[in-house]
């Protein structure tokens, strides 16, 4: 047994190695050669079945045998024709010497840059950027011409609001980080880029505002993501899975986003903000619990209404993970906790049920869950009409058959109601999915499961960190200063800090005496 233990450890790490050297062994790491026609045909075989591959040969100045190569739908078929290609093949015209210099530094093209590596010669084509070989040079030239279709800017699906900007992020990365820089405009604002994935070379950029940021938080940031090894990035999640610190964890550790001023507002608070070529959604690191709580939109209106709807929020929040599991515990051990009439009520109703009542619940919550999944998925025409219509067909009918009582239609529509009150659709999937063992252990405890629950949902919390930085923080440790923008929002001229999530760097956001008093006009005058 020992031995064959000892050969499947030993095929476990060949297979490990065999991968890691299909990683590497991708990546074409030869140099050009100083032959035209051999880095032509080398190309030629890489793209070889590659029909949207352009291999343009031309003469430079009626001369030098020249070729461009571009990805058709990638780069600029324009900009190429009226820069490259005309002012290139003008016989007329005396060819310039040298003709490195001319391409490099007088060629009327936004980006040259010049490139002596097969690896780099295709990823500047598989970027849009047409790649110029000519003969008696060993170097090619990338041109900064590319150019594909956009999606328009529009108003993020997942987070919208009443009040404040309508602009969302889109899946051209260029695009998004100009957003974050029309609105930041300070140098401070820096990117670092990079990119990941074997086959899919996703630019990936980590956005922070230098003097705010915490330089670890930076360097392990980058640490994390040059740890990936893997194939292709398609989604923000990719990233997100391989970073975070407890992936295990049902509460996500880093935030994600489609709007440009929540990335700039925690770009201002210290963080530093992740984006992705190819997806909409940024991530935010590091975060606390409290930020799954707050919407950008308690920062758009008065103080004393965004206080009381996050107070709304904790409520419902409460309401979305106990309810349920109340519910089924009074009516299975607890009956004393609950006044007689409402008792017999209840009694009344569950006369004909015949399932205890956390089967009843467990069926009733699936079902809902089954609902809401399907409205997703649907087509927009039908999505919202299947999921409100398949509700009230099927809790009517179920309470007509008898299958189910009326208030337990009536608790998990107020559940159901309650997770649609959280900003972050993920943090309302975590208390989603938290709700059913909750509802075991108090069909089985009681309250006394309820509160195991609740108690080892605490110290799970506790335990959880985001890059380092506690997850209930700044209520566990408690951090006074910060309570003015967790359980309620102070007025912008009271939050004249920072929250020290991972240093005292640059503290002060603003002067203390911020606050409205008319006496100090009249005092200036």
């Amino acid at each position: 047994m020992i031995r064959n233990v000892g050969r499947l450890l030993r095929k476990t790490k060949e297979k490990k190695s065999s991968v890691q050297n299909n990683y590497q062994d991708s990546k074409p790491a030869d140099v050009l050669a100083a032959n035209f026609s051999q880095n032509v045909e080398t190309l030629r075989s890489i793209y070889d079945n590659c029909s949207d591959v352009m291999f343009r040969s031309f003469l430079l100045f009626g001369k030098t045998r020249a070729m461009l190569i571009y990805i058709a739908g990638l780069s600029d078929i324009e900009a190429i024709e009226q820069y490259v290609l005309s002012p290139l093949m003008q016989e007329s015209s005396k060819e310039p010497q040298p003709l490195n210099e001319f391409i490099e530094h007088k060629m009327p093209v936004p980006k040259v840059v010049k490139v002596n590596m097969l690896a780099d010669c295709i990823e500047s084509i598989s970027s849009g950027n047409p790649i110029l070989l000519y003969e008696g040079e060993s170097d090619g030239f990338s041109l900064g011409l590319s150019k594909w279709e956009k999606r328009a800017i529009e108003e993020p699906m997942a987070e919208g609001g009443v009040r404040g900007s309508r602009e969302g992020f889109i899946e051209s990365l260029e695009v998004n980080t100009s957003q974050l820089r029309r609105i930041i405009k300070s140098p401070a604002l820096k990117l670092q880029s990079m990119k990941i994935g074997t086959y899919t070379r996703t630019n990936v950029s980590i956005a922070y505002i230098d003097g705010l940021v915490d330089k670890t938080l930076i360097e392990e940031i980058t640490t994390r993501l040059e740890r990936i090894k893997i194939d292709g990035i398609l989604e923000s999640e990719y990233i997100e899975e391989m970073i975070e610190d407890n992936p295990y964890s049902p509460f996500p550790q880093i935030m994600t986003t489609e709007r440009p001023d929540v990335a700039c507002s925690s770009l201002l608070e210290g963080r530093a903000v992740i984006l992705v070529e190819g997806t909409p959604f940024t991530l935010i690191a590091p975060i606390s619990f409290f930020s799954l709580i707050q919407s950008q939109e308690d920062y758009a209106q008065r103080f004393m209404a965004a206080t009381f709807i996050r107070w709304l929020r904790f409520i419902f929040m409460g309401l979305s993970l106990l309810l349920p599991s109340l519910y089924v515990a009074i009516l299975t051990f607890h009956h004393e906790a609950v006044p007689t009439a409402l008792l017999l009520s209840s009694a009344a109703s569950r006369e004909s049920v015949p399932f205890p009542a956390i089967v009843e619940a467990l069926a009733m919550e699936i079902t809902f869950e089954a609902l809401r999944e399907a409205g997703v998925r649907l087509p927009k025409q039908v999505g919202s009409a299947v999921s409100i219509v398949g509700a009230l067909v099927i809790g009517q009918a179920s309470v007509q058959a008898g299958l189910v009582s009326a208030p337990m239609v009536i608790v998990v529509a107020i559940t159901g109601i309650a997770s649609f009150m959280m900003p972050r659709y993920i943090a309302g999937i975590a208390f989603r999915m938290l709700r059913f063992p909750m509802m075991l252990l108090a069909g089985t405890l009681g309250l006394l499961g309820i509160m195991m629950g609740i108690i080892a949902i605490v110290i799970h919390l506790c335990s959880l960190r985001s890059f380092g930085v506690p997850y209930l923080t700044p209520l566990a440790p408690l951090k006074g200063q910060e309570l003015k923008d967790v359980l309620w929002r102070a007025p912008w001229w009271m939050m004249d800090t920072r929250p020290r999530l991972t240093g005292d760097s640059n503290v002060y956001r603003q002067s203390s005496e911020q606050g409205p008093n008319p006496k100090r006009g009249s005092e200036t005058e």
